[in-house]
């Protein structure tokens, strides 16, 4: 079985390479985890939330060597790497402190004659499938809940993020966790699909392309294995007339830049009304001018490679195909010299786009955005629901009901008002289309990570 190699962004070196467990290797691993699992469902809801906040703290306190690890995996610049802990504890934090409430029965009758209530009961073995542009939030966002509802888990991490799953079991297993509770595991995909289609796992959470989603799916197929999905996206802003321009620019541009562009919920097109079109392109050239694109390890640098050079491609591809068409670019490549053609992309503004062009309808993924002039609310929605996607759109309004009636139309997971690229765990991650189905945080997420199970009892 040949080895998955990772190379990093920054270099072009093989960072670091593992070999991919046998079939049968994994067969075990799969039932360890289910083994396992009665025992750390007994134990009580405190005992297993303490020792999961205790792995997030041991985890945590690796942040300076995550920070460098994930420069070298897939390109974050140094300076922001120790970010995502941030969001990790605040998952963690609020996922633990609603914990007991949201698991608790919910009694319908106890009296002499009858005692009628609903119990959220453990789904069993949760697979995660997490994905290297976050990989530690995006995959915490299931393990934290999944632990505490009391679940093993078997985490298989992206290749481009191989370390970042070692790491993961490094804290939990400090931290008192069992090692068949919580294990990290290198599969490949024909491995993988073979243990879904084998009922290995009772619950899938799957973080990636549409296509890997429908390969799970086919996998899942006649299983009855439950999914969770989150898939791409083409998340759209709206600059109204009444919003505020310097925030909206300072946002947005932020949004569709950060991470290189490789968010999940990252801005990929704009839409701004007529009267601060000009504007906004004017503010939002400088803005993105401001960047410096370098190696990631460089404490001054803002904007590092893409973490692969096929995903670069794609991203390059998408401009020239829109410069043909007739989009006009405003960033000049030459202000940003690391632009090699392999993983080191210059940012990109583009404007007289429209959505013939795939920049402005197919995810994208990296740092680029195009721009367009709208008249009104009327042609803002009909273009943020020209869309195979549904993940968040944000909102530029000064109007908390102007916001929430635009964003009653628009086909999304979310809406934000004048804020964008941001999670809030206590509501819930989801999205519609193409972006997937299922969510994660909130209560709700405890209920993906369960299954109801009602008590009818009565005295005779």
């Amino acid at each position: 079985m040949k080895k998955i190699e990772l190379i990093s962004p920054a270099d072009g070196s093989v960072y670091v390479e593992r070999q991919p467990m046998s079939r049968d290797a994994a067969q075990a691993a799969a039932a360890r985890a289910r083994a396992a699992q009665p025992a750390w469902a007994a134990r009580p809801l405190e005992e297993r939330i303490a020792l999961v906040k205790a792995g997030v703290a041991k985890l945590t306190a690796m942040k300076e060597t995550l920070a460098k690890e994930l420069a070298g995996q897939m390109g974050r610049p140094i300076r922001f790497g120790q970010g995502e802990m941030g969001g990790v504890n605040a998952r963690t934090d609020y996922m633990s402190d609603i914990a007991a409430e949201t698991l608790a029965p919910k009694m319908i009758e106890d009296s002499n004659a009858f005692r009628r209530y609903l119990a959220r009961e453990a789904l069993g073995v949760i697979f995660v499938i997490a994905p290297w542009n976050y990989p530690f939030l995006t995959a915490i966002n299931t393990i934290v809940p999944g632990l505490i509802a009391g679940n093993t888990i078997v985490l298989k991490h992206a290749s481009q993020t191989l370390l970042a799953g070692e790491r993961l079991a490094e804290a939990f297993h400090a931290a008192g966790i069992p090692e068949d509770v919580f294990q990290n595991v290198v599969f490949d995909h024909a491995t993988t699909e073979a243990l879904i289609a084998a009922r290995a796992f009772d619950f899938v959470n799957f973080t990636g392309s549409v296509g890997g989603g429908q390969a799970i799916e086919r996998a899942a197929a006649g299983t009855f294995t439950p999914l969770g999905l989150e898939l791409g996206g083409k998340d759209p802003g709206y600059v109204r007339a009444d919003a505020n321009l310097d925030a909206a620019v300072d946002t947005l541009m932020d949004g569709a830049m950060f991470n290189s562009g490789q968010c999940c919920c990252g801005i990929e097109r704009v839409y701004v009304h007529e009267s601060l079109y000009d504007a906004f392109v004017e503010k939002s050239v400088a803005w993105v001018n401001s960047l410096k694109l370098g190696n990631p390890m460089d404490e001054t640098t803002t904007l590092g490679p893409m973490a692969n050079v096929r995903f670069a491609k794609v991203v390059r591809d998408q401009i020239a195909e829109a410069v043909a068409q007739g989009a006009k670019p405003l960033i000049d490549p030459a202000n940003f010299p690391e632009d090699d053609g392999g993983a080191y992309l210059a940012p990109q503004i583009l404007v007289n786009v429209d959505h013939s062009m795939r920049v402005m309808t197919e995810e994208s993924f990296g740092p680029v955005v195009g721009i367009m002039k709208v008249k009104d609310d009327a042609e803002a929605l009909r273009l943020m629901n020209d869309s195979a996607y549904g993940l968040t759109a944000s909102i530029w309004t000064e109007d908390y009901d102007t916001a929430a009636a635009i964003g009653a139309q628009i086909q999304t997971g979310t809406i934000m008002m004048n804020r964008a690229d941001y999670l809030d765990p206590a509501l819930c991650w989801t999205g519609c289309k193409d972006t997937g189905r299922g969510g994660s945080l909130s209560y709700l997420g405890f209920y993906s990570v369960t299954r109801p199970k009602s008590y009818h009892l009565k005295k005779v």
